[in-house]
């Protein structure tokens, strides 16, 4: 079953390793083409991440640097990878291809000029998350102590986003953040995180952050990185599946996806090490909902919700 993948770290990597890493088969990397292949991943979202400690005035540059390998390894290296810059390109893709999307995972490379941001609108960015854990210029992160909303540069992000039917990603976001951005934002996406009633961890969504972003037409996608999917320990697909069991009681069976966050962590869920093995996932889904709602949670919640298709 073809899986959309809302959520990689495969570009950290790949800069990181300053060429020394091969997209199409390097063992280091968990979302590789050859793994995506034998996992059926369709689409794969590629995260443009920058490390906090690189200086402020490098870090647009270092932005760059990872969309360079986004094209020169991932794409140019791969013709079989198709790269996705407009949401009709999802109905296009050929038997055999795989769909690359870019996403951006805080903008702190953009500082405070959002001109920045619509350069990397035009070099494919498809979906913006404002912050990463902690606070910058935009919004407090889920972990920052002070807890803060969405700043006025902030709110232009957002706005600007839905001039562009850019995706704008609450994963991170403080939960005062969160609030603010859901009353604004036309396509709100949580890309990679999980039910907080069930693992308490600020990254994971509480049960009213996840109904209103039900009631606003967006889409949560499960992260299979152990520590948000179950306290203490190594998680089971069993557990994977008891977060989409509980958003489907909050009413989002149709709008649940995967954000795997492959080459982002190395505490995965057991079974799921890796892109080749997502079908294990698929095949304990399928032993407790209906094809059509498994392909839903696969690949079609999303393309029924990406933007630009009418409820």
């Amino acid at each position: 079953m073809n899986i959309i993948d809302l959520h990689c770290d495969v570009l950290l990597k790949l800069w990181e390793a300053k060429g020394a890493l091969r997209y199409a088969d390097a063992p280091a990397l968990q979302a590789n083409k050859a793994r995506l292949q034998q996992g059926q991943i369709k689409v794969q979202c590629f995260a443009i991440f920058i490390e906090p400690d690189i200086p402020s005035d490098q870090k647009f540059h270092a932005a760059l640097g990872q969309i360079d390998y986004f094209y020169k390894e991932v794409l140019a290296g791969n013709p079989d990878m198709v790269h996705i810059k407009e949401w009709s390109d999802f109905d296009r893709l050929k038997i055999g291809q795989i769909g690359a999307m870019l996403t951006l995972e805080g903008v702190d490379p953009i500082g405070n000029d959002i001109t920045k941001l619509a350069a990397l609108y035009h070099l494919g960015v498809r979906s913006v998350g404002l912050t990463w854990n902690f606070a910058n210029l935009a919004a407090d992160g889920a972990e920052e102590p002070r807890g803060a909303g969405l700043t006025s540069f902030g709110r232009q992000i957002v706005q600007q986003n839905n001039q562009y039917q850019i995706l704008t990603d609450v994963s991170h976001l403080s939960e005062r953040s969160f609030w603010d951005v859901i009353e604004i934002a036309k396509y709100p996406i949580a890309s990679h995180s999980n039910a907080r009633s069930l693992c308490n961890h600020p990254r994971n969504l509480t049960d009213e952050q996840a109904k209103e972003m039900f009631n606003r037409g967006g889409m949560i996608h499960v992260v299979y990185h152990s520590p948000f999917v179950k306290e203490g320990g190594t998680a089971e697909i069993s557990d994977l599946i008891k977060h989409i069991d509980h958003f489907c009681s909050l009413g989002g069976v149709k709008q649940i996806g995967l954000g795997s966050d492959f080459d982002g962590t190395s505490h995965l869920v057991k079974n799921l090490g890796d892109a080749s093995k997502c079908q294990n996932l698929i095949n304990e889904l399928l032993k407790y909902y209906t094809e059509d709602e498994v392909k839903g949670f696969a690949s079609q919640n999303f393309l029924d919700h990406r933007p630009g298709v009418k409820q």
